[in-house]
């Protein structure tokens, strides 16, 4: 379709990086399972390896089904280009792989998606890397921390899993004045309810495992750029390290993508219902969405969200305890780790995804025991409700 960004984002949803099969007329995009591309002559063989001729060469460094879902999800997150990676952490590692070396700072927000932290305090502090992990809630936490060699700020908005939520811009322009790149991991909201690069990001990304796909049945991830000079020097790294995505894996998250703003909107809507009935139960000590004016920074959502999402964590009475009795007794919600599908999931990050964190830096993070992050589905409210308050009753 010509002119895509200028539709509107329902429109983009559905069109965008669609380009019909020129061959047989195939309305879905064609799956290239292939690992390599036949020249027709060894002069146009040294045009693609020298850069002349833009056709493909191996799919591990370009695809045209990975190239329609880059096209697509760079549409919606108003970039100008993307990489699809194997998986979501295979877009953190490439980032951090970028833009860190010996002897440089890395800031990220202290409650973060667990491995995203773990990566860097097992392994790249192999490599003398540098970093805080800080309340990037408070801006003056950043301000504070920020250093000469600070050369990349990783935030995570809303974050995992208490829900906090950072100012972009704020942190985009303290990057900047020291000559940082920002990367925000936009997981939580989606395209459709949060765009970074409307706030100074440089880097926006996604594991497109959760919301994106949306199904629960591939494992993805992407990064989204708006600077040329970035896209580039990020994509010989993670064409180097071998992290791209496979082009069955890009075809199914592609699928999954047409129904991105129907499934997010819907499962938004639920989650405000539920936060509302969890604020409200007596066996629930505080709640964290975003959509509900108890949230701590729920003026910055009104001003840098285009919605609250379906992200709610919620401390119930009994800590470990109560939270076990809510694992064991749900019916209708899934005890499975991920979030942003079509079904309602429900987990314990202290003993599941944050678990490798040490018990001083979980409570730092505030991932206290009784802790329980729940990713609203597209099931019927009431019928989640009901599940809820049933598992609630037991503690």
């Amino acid at each position: 379709m010509k002119n895509i960004k200028s539709k509107k984002l329902d429109t983009q949803v559905a069109h965008a990086g669609t380009n019909p099969d020129k061959t047989y007329g195939s309305v879905a995009p064609p799956i290239y399972q292939t690992s390599t591309f036949k020249f027709d002559s060894a002069e146009e063989g040294a045009k693609r390896f020298s850069g002349e001729d833009p056709g493909y060469i191996y799919t591990r460094l370009g695809n045209p089904t990975t190239a329609t879902l880059q096209e697509a999800v760079a549409t919606l997150e108003k970039g100008t280009d993307a990489l699809a990676t194997s998986s979501g952490m295979a877009a953190v590692s490439t980032i951090y792989m970028t833009f860190l070396e010996v002897g440089a700072h890395f800031i990220c927000s202290e409650a973060v998606y667990g491995p995203s932290r773990v990566v860097m305090e097992k392994e790249f502090s192999r490599f003398g890397v540098e970093f805080d992990f800080v309340d990037t809630s408070n801006i003056k936490n950043v301000k504070n921390t920020i250093k000469p060699n600070t050369k990349l700020i990783f935030i995570e908005t809303p974050a995992n899993p208490t829900i906090k939520l950072t100012d972009i811009k704020a942190c985009a322009d303290i990057a900047h004045s020291n000559g940082a790149v920002l990367a925000v991991d936009n997981t939580f909201m989606s395209p459709i309810l949060q765009n970074p690069f409307d706030f100074g990001a440089d880097i926006v990304m996604h594991s497109m495992t959760k919301s994106i796909n949306g199904h629960s049945d591939v494992v993805s991830g992407i990064l989204v750029f708006n600077n040329q000079k970035l896209l580039m020097r990020t994509r010989n790294v993670l064409l180097n390290l071998g992290g791209t995505i496979d082009p069955h894996q890009a075809w199914l998250v592609l699928r999954g993508l047409r129904t991105l703003s129907l499934r997010v909107l819907k499962a938004q809507e639920n989650a405000q219902i539920i936060a509302e009935f969890l604020e409200n139960h007596s066996k629930v000590e505080w709640v964290r969405y975003p959509g509900l004016p108890s949230h701590p920074q729920y003026e910055l959502a009104k001003k840098q969200m285009h919605g609250f999402g379906s992200m709610i964590s919620f401390e119930v009475q009994g800590g470990v305890d109560g939270g076990r009795t809510i694992m064991n007794n749900v019916e209708l919600a899934t005890l499975a780790v991920s979030l942003g599908g079509y079904e309602t999931l429900i987990q314990h990050p202290a003993s599941m995804t944050h678990s490798a964190m040490n018990k001083q830096d979980k409570i730092d993070a505030g991932i206290t025991d009784g802790l329980v992050r729940i990713s609203i589905g597209c099931e019927d409210v009431q019928d989640i409700q009901d599940d809820l308050d049933n598992c609630l009753r037991k503690i």
